[in-house]
């Protein structure tokens, strides 16, 4: 049986300037279930992901959050979803671990210096805890952004290629992590190119294309990247 919807877009339609770069999307993710978007470089993922948080405006179509229309500057919203979209959205003067202390102190997580220290450990960044975000490699700056999503609580997460930048350990770690999110009640949206990562994690699969973007089977989609 499928949750109710936390999330839910109907016929959206994503773009810029009025032009749209993929089909209209229409699919809903609830409590305790996983989508995964999934299609080439440049169909579009990115694009729908942004506008279903709020980032972007739609050219068309509704994105609804709890029944309400999504409002990326309401607090209640940014309490409730956390994401990782741009891994250079750090503050400069920060260091790793202040920013992870900054993140949890802010969502009320109790004892955030035990958590920060675990989520630093757990993304093999302990070492490199006191170090500015220039001072970092891509890799570590991504593995910085994903603990940031995961050091607090959120009714959603929202990740974008979530495996990029990962060696294949950390990837299988990752998508458990988020399996033991999902049991545990959140909805994770995600979109990925690793055919692995989507059979691990997804309920569910939205394959972006030029013209439509049907909601399948995650098998499907796996499939079709292996072809690819």
């Amino acid at each position: 049986m499928t949750a109710p919807a936390l999330l839910a877009a109907t016929e959206l339609a994503v773009g810029y300037g009025g032009d749209p770069v993929c089909g209209p999307v229409t699919v809903s993710v609830g409590a305790g279930e996983a989508v995964a978007l999934v299609g080439p470089n440049g169909a579009g993922k990115s694009t729908v992901l942004q506008t279903m948080v709020g980032l972007l405006s739609p050219l068309a179509g509704t994105v609804l959050f709890g029944g309400q229309r999504v409002d990326e500057r309401d607090p209640a919203f940014r309490r409730a979803v956390a994401g990782v979209l741009d891994e250079d959205a750090f503050f400069p003067s920060l260091t790793g671990v202040e920013h992870l202390l900054l993140t949890a102190r802010a969502h009320g997580v109790a004892d955030a210096e035990a958590v920060v220290a675990a989520e630093l450990a757990a993304f093999g960044l302990t070492g490199r805890q006191d170090a500015l975000p220039t001072a970092l490699s891509s890799g570590q700056r991504r593995r910085l952004a994903l603990a940031g999503a995961l050091v607090r609580p959120a009714e959603l997460v929202v990740l974008d290629e979530p495996e990029r930048r990962l060696d294949t350990a950390m990837r299988r770690a990752l998508a458990d992590r988020l399996v033991a999110l999902v049991d545990a009640g959140a909805a994770v949206l995600f979109a990925s190119h690793d055919p692995a990562f989507i059979g691990t994690l997804a309920d569910r699969a939205v394959l972006i294309g030029d013209d439509e973007c049907p909601v399948v089977d995650p098998t499907e989609a796996v499939a079709g990247l292996q072809e690819g």
